[in-house]
């Protein structure tokens, strides 16, 4: 369940981060380039990426 957590907030992350860059015009060429939405919603999905996944390390570490 541990590897599990950090896996899904990796790569949650991960699209948060693709999901700004869109939002931001940095990545061009889909509909969610420049898009205000996504310049506020990519960051937020990002950073609930990083807290899945360090609450996934935080709970191996535990035991």
């Amino acid at each position: 369940m541990r590897i599990a957590l950090i896996v899904v907030g990796v790569v949650t992350a991960l699209f948060g981060l693709l999901f700004a860059l869109q939002g931001f015009g940095a990545v061009q060429g889909s509909p969610m380039s420049s898009t205000t939405t996504w310049s506020v919603l990519g960051p937020l999905i990002a950073i609930a990426g990083v807290l899945i996944a360090v609450a996934g390390w935080r709970r191996g570490r535990q035991r």
